[in-house]
């Protein structure tokens, strides 16, 4: 245990490492000393202290909050179905709450994103549970396929709303479907911490009771644990984060798949610390991901592209492998 603790101190403190560089990083080059100048010190309306404080501090932080709130979903949802292979965006979460989002953009402007997100993402998450159970027992299988079936089918619902919006809407939507952060101010850090921090806050203070859940059905009964009330808090709780993730960023892919497996192979399946540091290390992988968005050309590339890139591949590894190993199988 002595040796892993070094390595459970790097992933604890890798979101801060990575957003101390992604402020150094960008189209505008800002002096190292400047930059701590325009954090800590009055520099009156140079440019570097806007540039620093209004635009990359707030889009740095909105990243940091949306990954963790997709990690600590994909734990839970890979906890209490039993399926390495689960994540928000596989089970379909993710595209309803895109869906939510593009009706509220689109034709319901009074209604908040954050309830549509997070009404249409619940909707999807037991659509999708729905289908996997008529099954039989929830197994990876049928799980998979059913979120593939919802996903398509939250998506199709998507390109209505896209077909039938005014024109001028319309771009915004499909920007932000990709998923970015180009936008990112402090109202948008304040609203998305809220409802993340609300959805993620059971998911902390329960992470124990994955541990049993993540055994079965029958030895989480075994233990005391009502499987179904927990299963309903869990799943709330993670489409209450995922939709408020949604509704700022748009829709960012395979994070939750990737990173909490990576944690998994590295520190081991207890909840416990696979939690809070799937959380750490999503938040340091999100500040990545959009910090080589915006630098790697002139322009600002949507960070779901990133995400994307890195998940096909790795969700084809996890496929070959079976996911045995992270779960002691």
């Amino acid at each position: 245990m002595k040796k892993s603790k070094p390595l459970l101190f790097l992933i604890a403190i890798s979101p801060f490492v990575a957003a101390a560089v992604a402020l150094f990083l960008g189209a505008y080059d800002i002096p190292p000393i400047l930059l701590l100048k325009a954090l800590f010190f009055d520099l009156g309306d140079l440019p570097e202290k806007a540039i620093v404080l209004d635009i990359r501090l707030p889009r740095i932080v909105l990243s940091a909050v949306v990954g963790i709130a997709l990690s600590a979903s994909g734990v839970t949802l890979q906890g209490i179905f039993r399926n390495p292979l689960v994540d928000p965006f596989i089970l379909g979460l993710s595209a309803g709450a895109a869906f939510g989002c593009a009706l509220s953009v689109a034709f319901f402007p009074q209604v908040p994103i954050q309830v549509a997100a997070f009404t249409l993402s619940l909707l999807a998450t037991f659509v999708t549970y729905t289908i996997a159970r008529s099954q039989g027992e929830v197994s990876r299988l049928p799980l998979v396929l059913s979120g593939v079936v919802v996903s398509a089918f939250f998506t199709a619902m998507v390109s209505i709303v896209k077909f039938l919006v005014d024109p001028h809407k319309l771009v915004s939507i499909v920007y932000w479907l990709m998923g970015s952060f180009s936008l990112a101010d402090w109202g948008a850090v304040k609203v998305a911490s809220l409802g993340i921090a609300v959805g993620c806050f059971p998911l902390y203070l329960m992470r124990w009771r994955l541990n049993a859940m993540s055994m079965g059905e029958e030895e989480a009964k075994a233990l005391g644990i009502n499987v179904e009330r927990e299963r309903v808090i869990f799943i709330t709780s993670a489409s209450l984060a995922v939709g408020s993730a949604v509704s700022v960023s748009g829709i960012i892919g395979w994070v939750g798949l990737m990173v909490p497996h990576l944690v998994r192979m590295t520190i081991g399946p207890d909840h416990r610390q696979l939690m809070p540091l799937s959380m750490a290390a999503g938040a340091a992988f999100m500040v990545f991901a959009d910090t080589l968005a915006r630098n790697l050309t002139s322009f600002d590339i949507p960070v779901g592209i990133i995400t994307a890139i890195c998940g096909a591949p790795f969700f084809i590894y996890l496929m070959r492998r079976g996911g045995r190993e992270s779960w002691g199988r």
